[in-house]
């Protein structure tokens, strides 16, 4: 049973680590069963007791002790049951304390590396993991290495009535084998195809805009029915198969409590048995039982666990460990390229290639080329997002890549050329949502921007809640507030991917301005850019080509080289 091996010879990540550590509440709940599992023995000794002897005696006073006595254990019994869950949960607690940040962090560094395995899934799936773990099926395995100790109480009464339940036992684990092994295929095909189309449908929701204006509903719709229906029609395979053996099953453990009863009453007849045990027969047989029946029960939620601990171990192994780096302080803003080589995940050749160039604290470099020139891959690369192949990029001497991404987002700024803002209100954002930013730095921050005046036109202001993914502002209103977070905290180096791409002639005023006060600050600044104007600011300027260095050098001597002359003229207006 695959589900059963989740927990051995398993990669050491962090969690398998907290799984090891859960072996001492998983011991306690144990120990815990063992207790409730020997008190449940109460009830058919108060049947063998009222039947065998009460009936006969006609005590009522014998009746009466031995009724309370046996509701206080099983009040006793329902405690400790309550107690062992309490146990599990408490440990599901901690077991999400422990993994859930690296299983965020690492879901992350998926996105980041371009898998597109890599979507939220993984967080439901670590619920999903958790929930298992510590509910309803975990209590049945607690209970299922109890059976034997049931089999061979009915053994002790009687061999034969002890092989009735060990054969039929044994028939159950068996059904529920086959059961297991026929529903996983379609199960798994089922739930694969649902993981599809759940996918799917969040990326043309994220596009619903382009969707319906250029009329792909019914063409998207059809893509999406397809998983939709492998989903519909293994789901419906796997359910036919458990429900048969299900049914199976159900209809041969009341033919083993008929069976038992019967024996039973054959060995009263026989004068082999108390006839008080008839019904304590019963009763063990269905104890017995009753943790197979409850596994089978639970075989659909153990699968998915199964699934989901198996996609949760395949991010993780994937994913980068997390650096213990030594807290650097602030850089002056040297920035060195040194034989960069690169290709995004799953692609085969290089999307850049040999590059290495350098720039001086306070300098402004501005980046040009056609498109598809590798010039956003460049700024991933210098804000340490991805990892270079060969080679390394380094701020005052340091990996970008190594440095404690908390740190260095404290001495860095970046504006992505796709703006995404997070919801929550526009302080928020430019904040970064972190906690201990003044409201003086928000305001500095987005005055430097040139977007404070623009902010305070706001509904609400600085307390405006911009919607999922900023949906209330505009798109040159989210990249306004999108420089303005890059600006936070005046950062030593800056990195601005196509910052103009949805300004007006206001917005990219503003934009000047913050480069030419963040450069007077003393800010290393790299602008990528198509429209020539923005580089007055620079002191040089890089050629990408091809994902090659073309040229590089100052800004004069480059742009004489590879731009028009109506082209040099506006760059020397905009001054």
């Amino acid at each position: 049973m695959k589900f059963l091996t989740f927990m051995t010879n398993q990669p050491d990540n962090v969690l398998t680590r907290a799984l090891a550590e859960g072996k001492r509440p998983f011991i306690v709940a144990a120990v815990f069963s063992f207790f409730t599992n020997v008190l449940y023995l109460a009830l058919p000794l108060y049947t063998y007791q009222v039947y065998g002897r009460v009936m006969i005696s006609q005590n009522q006073a014998t009746l009466w002790l031995l009724t309370l006595i046996t509701i206080f254990v099983f009040f006793v019994s329902s405690a400790i049951d309550d107690f062992r869950a309490r146990i599990l949960i408490n440990y599901g607690v901690v077991l999400d304390q422990r993994v859930s940040g690296r299983i965020f962090s690492g879901l992350f560094d998926a996105v980041v590396r371009g898998d597109p395995s890599a979507r939220s899934q993984a967080l439901r799936d670590l619920d999903t993991f958790r929930q298992t773990l510590t509910g309803v099926a975990a209590a049945a395995f607690f209970d299922l290495p109890w059976i034997p100790v049931f089999v061979v109480v009915l053994f002790l009464i009687d061999p034969l009535v002890g092989l009735v339940a060990l054969l039929g036992g044994a028939g159950l684990l068996a059904l529920a084998l086959m059961q297991e092994r026929a529903v996983r295929p379609p199960a798994r095909e089922a739930n694969d195809a649902q993981l599809k189309s759940y996918a799917f449908t969040e990326a043309a929701l994220r596009n619903g805009e382009v969707v319906r204006a250029m009329g792909m509903l019914p063409t998207l719709g059809a893509a999406w029915a397809r998983h939709r229906a492998v989903t519909i029609e293994r789901g419906a395979a796997a359910a036919e198969q458990s429900n048969m053996y299900t049914d199976i099953i159900k209809a041969v453990r009341m033919g083993i409590q008929v069976l038992v009863i019967a024996v039973g009453a054959y060995l009263i007849l026989k004068g082999q048995i108390h006839q008080g045990m008839l019904f304590a027969n019963m009763i063990l047989v269905a104890r017995a039982l009753q943790p197979i029946e409850r596994i089978v029960g639970t075989w659909e939620p153990l699968n998915n666990m199964a699934r989901a601990h198996a996609r949760l171990m395949t991010l993780l192994e994937k994913a980068e460990p997390p650096v213990l780096a030594t807290s650097l302080p602030r850089p002056t803003g040297r920035l060195s390229v040194e034989g960069v080589n690169f290709a995004p995940y799953g692609v085969q050749r290089l999307v850049l290639g040999n590059i290495n160039f350098r720039i001086e604290p306070g300098e402004v470099l501005g980046v040009i080329g056609p498109s598809g020139a590798g010039k956003s891959t460049l700024a991933r690369l210098l804000m340490g997002i991805w990892r270079p192949i060969n080679g390394s990029v380094r701020l005052d001497g340091a990996d970008v890549f190594t440095w404690d991404r908390a740190d260095f987002g404290r001495y860095v700024g970046y504006l992505p050329q796709d703006t995404e803002l997070f919801s929550g209100t526009i302080r928020d954002n430019i904040a970064r949502f972190r906690e201990g930013v003044s409201d003086e730095e928000v305001v500095k921050a987005a005055t430097l921007a040139g977007v404070h005046e623009l902010i305070l036109r706001m509904p609400k202001g600085y307390d405006t809640d911009v919607g999922e993914s900023g949906v209330v502002l505009s798109a040159g209103q989210r990249q306004r507030v999108g420089l303005a977070r890059a600006l936070l905290g005046d950062p030593a180096f800056i990195v601005l991917d196509e910052p103009n791409a949805s300004l007006d002639a206001e917005g990219e005023a503003a934009l000047m301005s913050a480069i030419d006060a963040m450069k007077a600050q003393g800010s290393t600044i790299v602008v990528i850019a198509h429209k020539p104007g923005i580089f007055r600011a620079a002191d040089k300027l890089l050629v990408l080509r091809d994902g090659r260095i073309d040229l590089f050098g100052p800004k004069d001597q480059v742009m004489a080289r590879v731009m028009k002359p109506a082209d040099v003229r506006s760059i020397e207006a905009s001054r």
